[in-house]
């Protein structure tokens, strides 16, 4: 199978990304989130971050995003699992404008081995950072990441997600982390009440 992956302008890549969304990841039915909510449906975005063509889109939304916002940072990543993809795709989106954005991975607790390290990749401490993350319900994932990484010495400035449910996620995250928490969509530009 042949995909044409010739660079597309930021409204059709906003476009599309929103239609894989709703195509691969919305699941309806009755789910236990991570954070111990139940809810009527799940958005499973590992299915696009993962996804060889959604991939392309997320970098490129969610830097544009940053960019809007007036956000430069040296490096994006969050916790372990939803963040990693998310990271990389912006990682590759950012080397393929030749700009220098390096990607870390959280880890939910410090290691008891090797380097004993929780934030791994490039080193964080003393540099701009941005955590990001697929969704949330509740922030406490991105709130774990920012708390890892200010004890790694690392300028957290700002929290990006590809969709906030619309639960209080975003103005935890704000208000708990002081810096400014961004999204791509809504739960309600996917057609989720």
């Amino acid at each position: 199978m042949t995909t044409d992956f010739s660079p597309v302008d930021l409204a059709t890549a906003r476009d599309r990304l929103r239609q894989l969304i709703i195509d691969l990841a919305v699941v309806r039915g009755r789910v236990t989130l991570a954070s111990g909510i139940e809810a009527d449906y799940y958005v499973d975005l590992r299915r696009v971050t993962l996804h060889h063509e959604a991939s392309r889109y997320v970098g490129q939304v969610m830097l544009a995003l940053l960019d809007e916002a007036g956000i430069s940072c040296a490096a994006v990543g969050g916790l372990t699992m939803g963040a990693d993809p998310v990271g990389h795709a912006i990682m590759r989106t950012a080397g393929d404008q030749g700009r220098a954005v390096d990607t870390f991975v959280v880890r939910k607790a410090q290691k008891s081995y090797g380097m004993g390290r929780q934030v791994e990749g490039p080193p964080v401490q003393g540099r701009d950072v941005v955590v990001v993350e697929d969704t949330s319900t509740t922030g406490g994932s991105a709130l774990t990441a920012v708390e890892a990484l200010q004890r790694a010495g690392a300028n957290v400035v700002a929290v990006a997600i590809i969709v906030d449910r619309r639960t209080g996620a975003k103005e935890r995250i704000e208000e708990t982390a002081g810096v400014p928490c961004l999204y791509a969509f809504t739960k309600d530009e996917l057609g989720l009440d």
